[in-house]
């Protein structure tokens, strides 16, 4: 049993990875639920700013 010491801090450093896998695919289908597409990364205020001027354009476009 001496040769398989190293599975004793294998296994709880596996369930340690995979639980946060899950939670960082839970966080991805709750903000995709919630918001109806996935996460932009890296969003800054430009890319807000064009995105509320393209949703602006989009319902001034279908307006007319």
């Amino acid at each position: 049993m001496a040769r398989l010491h190293w599975l004793e801090a294998i296994l709880p450093l596996g369930i340690i990875g995979g639980m946060l896998c899950v939670m960082g695919n839970a966080q991805y289908f709750i903000h995709k639920a919630a918001h109806g597409r996935p996460k932009h990364i890296g969003n800054d205020m430009w890319d807000v700013a064009m995105e509320r001027r393209d949703k602006k354009l989009v319902e001034q476009s279908s307006g007319n």
